[in-house]
């Protein structure tokens, strides 16, 4: 269904406005405006005039957008007067600078989830509930079946496999900036890195270019990460075997993956809780991490919301308003648009 007429919030055809701040919300397209929740391409796009958004993303959304860009860096928590609005921004436990934003205005109140998840994560801020009387949550993973184990559990996993074939390299496939951090972060905090442990300087974990170029903002912000190194350091001919690669998945069956040879390969991602979708996609193994909420965090969010109206967008809307609307007593609707 669309937003009622008269919102805080209203459709346009580039996305979420908000007339009170003159401000759309992970706009579409080029505006005067944008507050972005965070830095993934499909939530910050170039040529807006000025972009309001966490300061812990603003060294990845200048690499992407361009490093000129009008960037508003802002806090956790802060609220800014923005035109008519009170606007702040909270962590969303997404990806490094990610959040939820947070809008006030005429006597009522909304909440943007954006994307978010609740598990632990090592290489970004967690999760913050936050109240209002609106809520548009996401719903990306949004049935039952998708429920998360921990990350040090998947890690352990991880560092099983790749220990296991010491005469092949290798290559973990999953998302260059959030989802490759992440991995890194939780191989480290189990020791992957430490001397006389796997990925230990001299066998450093080896990063395709598009992982290496967002290596910086992260450990600029102080997280814990391993050793890497670029692949395209290591020289040609030079054997691979026993190494762990992680690349984007753009990089599978590409021309980049000649320079392996016999390599077991592998891709994480939530999408891997799905049967038969590791063998679609091609990989010889899946592992099961997402850095979007599950189906338990979803509900929890709603609930911690305390909001009386919510709005569900992406995934499995319709399903995650139906059970909120019949099962949990909680208005509800899917959110066209």
């Amino acid at each position: 269904m669309p937003l009622p007429t008269g919102s805080l919030l209203e459709h346009t055809p580039q996305g979420l406005y908000c007339r009170a701040a003159a401000a759309w919300i992970d706009p579409v397209g080029p505006v005067p405006r944008a507050l972005i929740t965070h830095a993934h391409a499909d939530h910050a796009r170039p040529g807006c005039g000025e972009y309001w958004a966490v300061g812990a993303s603003e060294a990845i959304l200048r690499q992407r957008l361009g490093a000129t860009i009008n960037l508003i860096p802002v806090d956790y928590g802060a609220a800014h007067r923005i035109g008519e609005a009170r606007v702040s921004f909270h962590s969303a436990g997404h990806v490094l600078g990610s959040a939820q934003i947070r809008l006030e205005a005429g006597g009522e109140s909304w909440l943007v989830s954006g994307d978010y998840k609740r598990c632990a994560d090592p290489s970004c801020s967690p999760f913050e509930p936050v109240q209002a009387d609106v809520f548009i949550t996401e719903a990306t993973f949004g049935l039952p079946i998708y429920r998360w184990q921990s990350g040090a559990e998947v890690a352990g996993e991880i560092l099983a496999w790749w220990q296991g074939a010491p005469e092949r390299p290798s290559i973990l496939f999953a998302y260059a900036f959030g989802k490759a951090q992440r991995l890194l972060a939780e191989l480290a905090a189990i020791g992957v890195g430490e001397p006389g442990q796997p990925g230990a300087e001299g066998n450093e974990i080896l990063l395709h270019g598009a992982v290496e170029a967002l290596m910086p903002a992260y450990r600029e912000a102080g997280v814990r990460l391993p050793p890497t190194l670029a692949v395209s350091a290591i020289a040609k001919g030079e054997s691979l075997a026993g190494r762990l690669v992680i690349a984007p998945p753009s990089a599978h069956r590409s021309v980049w993956m000649k320079r392996f040879k016999l390599p077991q390969t592998a891709f994480v991602s939530g999408w891997m809780a799905v049967r038969g979708a590791r063998r679609r996609r091609g990989y010889e193994r899946g592992f099961v991490m997402s850095d979007h909420a599950d189906w338990p965090g979803l509900i929890q969010s709603v609930q911690q919301s305390c909001a009386r109206q919510v709005y569900v967008t992406h995934g499995n809307s319709e399903g995650l308003a139906r059970y909120l609307s019949e099962v949990e007593g909680i208005s509800a609707e899917p959110l066209a648009g």
